[in-house]
């Protein structure tokens, strides 16, 4: 994981030194565009290591460097309080997690407990569309 969180960091250092004297400016999303949980829903109580399925309508997945219109990846967000801020790339970190290959599901691992998940779907820059495509924020409890 955290090969893969340095590799997204570096693409985006890179992607965006190349673009000198130019502001990180957001895609547009559909008006219809929707990304959601498939699995876990909202209220379940979940073993410790279980499997996130990412829901996405409205848009395509692309992996992150990859830029095509309507289109981006993934990132979860776990017990995430407030919400980072939009108008830069989403940061790699413990609980905002990068699923920059164009992942659709993952496998967590949590301890015990009551636990908030939450879906930002980003362009190639790992930054939101305009207007920002996020899920409900769910609750789960982990055995």
């Amino acid at each position: 994981m955290k090969i893969q969180s340095t590799l997204i960091l570096l693409t985006v250092l890179f992607l965006t030194a190349s673009l000198p004297g130019q502001g990180l400016e957001r895609k547009p999303s559909p008006e219809d565009a929707k990304v959601y949980f498939i699995w876990p829903k909202d209220g379940r109580e979940v073993n410790k290591n279980f499997i996130v399925k990412f829901g996405l309508s409205g848009m395509g997945i692309a992996p992150a460097g990859i830029d095509f219109p309507n289109s981006g990846h993934h990132h979860l967000l776990i017990d995430v309080d407030e919400m980072p801020d939009f108008n830069m790339p989403l940061p790699a970190t413990e609980n905002i997690v990068h699923f920059g290959l164009g992942q659709t599901e993952t496998k967590v691992s949590l301890p015990s407990g009551k636990h908030t998940l939450q879906l930002v779907f980003a362009d190639f820059l790992h930054l939101p569309h305009q207007p920002a495509v996020v899920s409900e924020k769910i609750t789960i409890t982990v055995k």
